[in-house]
């Protein structure tokens, strides 16, 4: 069993099953026309649940033809231009290098002495974030699993910055789109269900400023403690960025921390074009990226940042075996002071890859191109008189529902779309997402693929208006 060990004497072993796996990957890649098979769970599970773990292959050629039939062929492929659905990118090619150097070395992020110059490396790119985002030079920061662990990070830091008597005075703003980690977090927290204040949005679904204003005046009219608002730049759903300059000014006023999640709109720090549309993000006290959103990274390539690094000491905890205080003193980094996480990948080498290969500039302008194809995106649907689309798009989503003539009751619209939808996905054609706007069933396309076209949008909204004809054929045939 030592032979399956990775060390001096197992290199060639290594290239070797490495090239195997990655040539399989290659391969399929190059085979697929479309991003899903439709397999159902029902279908693919006997097959998952017969495998004997008990009884190993002994052979990594056997064990990727197995897994040629448990995951690759059925995989959901986000490379292909019509998968339309979540924020899930196509990668780079200098990010996948990367996540292989960092798979096969495995250096843990917690501590200088399990990681040395990848903890310089992620440094280096903690302040490279900064420098883009604007939060001056006491910033600071650590990457992290994703968007939810950073917003949970930094409620954590806001909520012990203010200075409340009691926990169940402390209240969070944010807008009804923001994500729903917000809420996790709070409960997370221990501050009740009634600690988050969901502000309401304008027309194009961002935060209303004087909504916000009106809520922080009754916190502390009734002796509430504005502990946080969250702004969000790019919502899941819409891409709406709220306005972040009238927010910034209204957490100064109230003493409440402000936190930015750019999980989804953290691609405009790199957009050649359009970084204007982050215009006060350099005011926030932290802020959330997700870099395998619009960075194109594998997941997860996340990171949380802070305008003063003196913030980050409310995460940080001293073990002797691990990093003990004297290492304060001795100046040597220890990731783990900032993070919530103890082992830690060395995810940052993917995103250090990439800016040394491709440029920001490269990165940027690939998320420029999702950008102008939503806005044509858009132009299809509000052309088409078989969809009204919600609104115009800010980033790369566009909420939009396939509408049949005057008279069909709501009740069966909204089946019509889920059922195009699930019919879509169970087809494989195309793979979009779906939400509800007032209470309607709504369709998503995400838009994060440079190789999708305004063909391919046209092709995936005849798709789903022909599923969603025929289930209302069907079913006002019945009906009468």
């Amino acid at each position: 069993m030592r032979s399956h060990l990775l060390n001096d004497t197992t290199a060639e072993h290594y290239r070797r099953s490495v090239a195997d796996g990655v040539g399989r990957v290659a391969a399929k890649l190059a085979a697929t026309r479309q991003p899903f098979t439709g397999v159902t769970p029902d279908a693919l599970a006997p097959a998952v649940d017969a495998v004997d773990l008990d009884r190993p292959l002994g052979d990594t050629g056997a064990a990727l033809d197995e897994l040629e039939e448990l995951y690759l062929r059925d995989a959901v492929y986000f490379h292909s231009p019509r998968y339309l659905a979540h924020l899930n990118c196509p990668v780079v090619i200098p990010a996948v290098v990367g996540e292989a150097v960092l798979s096969a070395v495995n250096s843990s992020l917690d501590t200088w002495d399990q990681s040395a110059g990848g903890t310089l490396i992620e440094r280096r790119l903690i302040d490279w974030t900064a420098e883009r985002i604007g939060l001056g030079p006491a910033a600071d920061g650590v990457f992290t699993s994703g968007g939810t662990q950073s917003n949970l990070q930094a409620l954590l830091l806001a909520r012990q910055e203010a200075s409340a008597p009691e926990l169940s005075r402390l209240r969070i703003f944010t807008s009804e789109c923001s994500h729903f980690s917000v809420q996790k977090s709070a409960t997370l927290l221990g501050l009740g269900p009634d600690a988050v204040v969901s502000v309401p949005t304008d027309g194009h679904k961002r935060m209303q400023a004087v909504a916000l204003e009106a809520e922080l005046m009754g916190c502390v009219s009734e002796g509430l403690v504005p502990m946080a608002v969250v702004a969000t730049a790019g919502t899941t759903d819409f891409g709406s960025i709220d306005p972040l300059p009238e927010i910034a000014a209204l957490a100064a006023q109230y003493g409440a921390w402000m936190h930015v999640d750019a999980a989804y709109g953290c691609g405009l720090l790199a957009s050649p074009t359009r970084r204007h549309l982050l215009d006060g993000i350099e005011r926030a006290d932290s802020v959330t990226v997700d870099y395998h959103k619009s960075f194109f990274q594998p997941v997860s390539s996340s990171a949380f940042l802070v305008r003063d690094a003196a913030t980050l000491r409310h995460a940080t905890y001293h073990a002797d075996y691990l990093n003990p205080r004297r290492t304060v003193a001795e100046r040597i980094p220890n990731q783990v002071d900032k993070s919530l996480q103890t082992t830690r990948r060395f995810d940052a080498l993917k995103l250090w890859m990439t800016l040394r290969v491709m440029g920001a500039d490269g990165v940027g302008r690939l998320f420029d191109e999702v950008c102008e194809l939503a806005a044509a995106g858009w132009e299809l649907l509000d052309a088409d008189p078989r969809y009204e689309v919600v609104v115009r798009p800010s980033l790369s989503t566009l909420v939009y529902r396939y509408v049949p003539e005057a008279g069909t009751r709501p009740e069966l619209v909204d089946q019509a779309n889920l059922h195009a939808r699930k019919a879509l996905f169970a087809s494989g054609e195309a793979v979009v997402a779906g939400t509800t706007v007032g209470g309607r069933q709504y369709l998503k396309f995400t838009l994060l693929n440079p190789e999708t076209t305004v063909g391919d949008i046209t092709a995936v909204l005849d798709l789903i208006a022909g599923h969603a004809e025929q289930f209302l054929g069907e079913n006002l045939v019945h009906a009468s």
